[in-house]
């Protein structure tokens, strides 16, 4: 550990007050140090938004390093901690937090991790996917999005719903066009008819932007840079993408068991305990 770093703890750890602890928090966060993430990560359980805030912002920053950390924090029984990590995995887009994205976009019952989700979903890291896996993961995205798109009462995770679906949108529009369509009639139908202005005016912005996209992406210069990007490895492993289809086969077997439509938010709590269940057994401090 480095001297820098060990001030940056100190400091957080002497923090007497909620300003001083907040300051050190964003101090050590703004660092960008990886060794900070654990601490970061307990930051997340303080009784201190700002300092949760500040924690979440600088995990986001360090990126797939702290997905580990974040995941196991999610088995606590801290709410709170759950879900400013929820909203931590949901800024990096670390394809291994796509299954919990998938539950609480949907069923969660506080609309600011619902919001973080759902926008999530739409900006998940979808070119670290393997071919065998990509499609399926998109198609539960894109059902959830358009679920809570159309059912969530709270204006504010429907209008993510849209940002989150114009993510997608651009990242399918020239492989899955049926599915872009059917987003683009949602924001048709979003643009005409939600009692929400904001709403509105963010579904025809989404309508516009994905137009301009599809003509960026037929630019065959532009779709050889694309390829060139997409062409970077991901950290994962293949444990990692086995434990995610696993996840997604579990899905899919819910919905054919289940009488619930695409997209209710039951078949999510379902998953979530069969999830819940073999975390704990797979914990280390179980």
């Amino acid at each position: 550990m480095t001297d820098r770093l060990s001030q940056l703890i100190q400091a957080v750890e002497d923090a007497d007050s909620s300003k001083l602890l907040l300051e050190a928090v964003q101090n050590l966060a703004d660092a960008q140090l990886e060794g900070a993430i654990p601490i970061l990560v307990e930051a997340l359980s303080y009784n201190n938004p700002g300092a949760a805030v500040a924690s979440v912002d600088g995990l986001i920053k360090l990126g797939d390093p702290a997905v580990p950390a974040l995941l196991e924090l999610l088995d606590t029984h801290n709410y709170t901690a759950r879900s400013w990590a929820i909203r931590a995995l949901a800024g990096i887009g670390d394809p291994r937090g796509l299954i919990t994205l998938l539950g609480v976009a949907t069923a969660d019952f506080a609309m600011s991790v619902r919001r973080a989700a759902v926008k999530g979903l739409g900006m998940m890291k979808w070119h670290w996917f393997p071919d065998e896996v990509r499609e399926m993961a998109q198609e539960e995205a894109l059902d959830a999005l358009l679920f809570v798109a159309q059912q969530d009462e709270e204006w504010v995770v429907r209008y993510a719903a849209v940002v989150g679906l114009e993510s997608l949108a651009i990242t399918i529009a020239n492989r899955l066009p049926t599915w872009r369509s059917e987003i683009q009639v949602q924001f048709n139908l979003m643009g005409c008819n939600d009692e929400v202005l904001a709403i509105r005016g963010r579904a025809w912005l989404a309508q516009q932007r994905l137009q301009q996209s599809l003509i960026y992406i037929n630019n065959l210069d532009v779709v050889k840079k694309g390829s060139a990007v997409q062409g970077k490895g991901s950290p994962l492993t293949s444990d990692d993408w086995q434990n995610i289809l696993n996840h997604l086969y579990e899905i899919k077997r819910e919905e054919r068991l289940s009488s619930v439509g695409e997209g209710d938010p039951r078949r999510f709590q379902d998953l979530a305990a069969v999830i819940g269940q073999t975390s704990s057994k797979n914990s280390p401090h179980t």
